[in-house]
């Protein structure tokens, strides 16, 4: 069975929603999720001067991934469900390249956006509110090891602390981040509200390739 097809047999999502919010928005070629960590080379002067915005008034900004266009040149469309992005750690090694550290924090839907003149695209967009916290359930705890060893395996500057195996979001998004799928896949499974729905299919992705028994 395809990604696709197991995505696509999952409960609809039927979000609760957060403060709403205007942010400047990043899109990209990868998904970034809730916990997770993303390195990025700066360079066109519209995210340049983004980020140095961000980063003086310590405020995020949307990862999405692209729906169609590319990372560079005219504005690219993003998918509707995002990620907030909070700077860590910015380092200039050249005059125009900025390296950038970045968490994801919440997920976002847009509901709006805009173009300014330099191509950088802005959005109002609504936070979407995480379930509350849940274990991982017994038919699905042959996850965990894999997870663990492959965590353990990275280390925690890709993974980073504090690790939540008894957390099924986590425990989701971490999987989700680490695995090679194609990056639509990992869209799909971010904007699921369950994350016992996120983890089935995980589970079934992983036992149809023989990675979990």
């Amino acid at each position: 069975m395809s990604w696709r097809s197991l995505v696509a047999t999952s409960a609809a999502r039927e979000a609760a929603t957060g403060p709403l919010l205007e942010i400047p928005l990043f899109p990209l070629t990868s998904v970034l999720f809730p916990g997770g960590v993303l390195s990025l080379k700066v360079f066109e002067q519209r995210y340049l001067d983004m980020t140095a915005s961000c980063m003086k008034s310590r405020t995020p900004f949307g990862i999405c991934l692209i729906a169609s266009g590319r990372e560079v040149g005219a504005p690219a469309v993003p998918h509707d469900i995002g990620t907030l992005a909070h700077i860590d750690k910015g380092d200039m090694p050249q005059l125009g390249i900025l390296m950038l550290d970045v968490r994801g924090e919440r997920r976002f839907r847009i509901i709006s956006r805009t173009t300014q003149p330099d191509g950088l695209l802005r959005a109002r967009v609504e936070l979407l509110d995480e379930p509350p916290q849940r274990g991982v359930p017994a038919e699905l705890q042959a996850l965990l090891p894999l997870l663990m060893r492959i965590v353990g395996d990275l280390g925690p500057e890709i993974v980073p602390e504090p690790y939540a195996f008894d957390d099924a979001a986590w425990v989701g998004y971490r999987l989700t981040e680490i695995i090679p799928v194609p990056a639509l896949a990992k869209q799909k499974l971010l904007e699921l509200d369950d994350p016992i729905a996120r983890l089935e299919i995980l589970f079934a992705y992983l036992t149809q390739h023989e990675l979990i028994a």
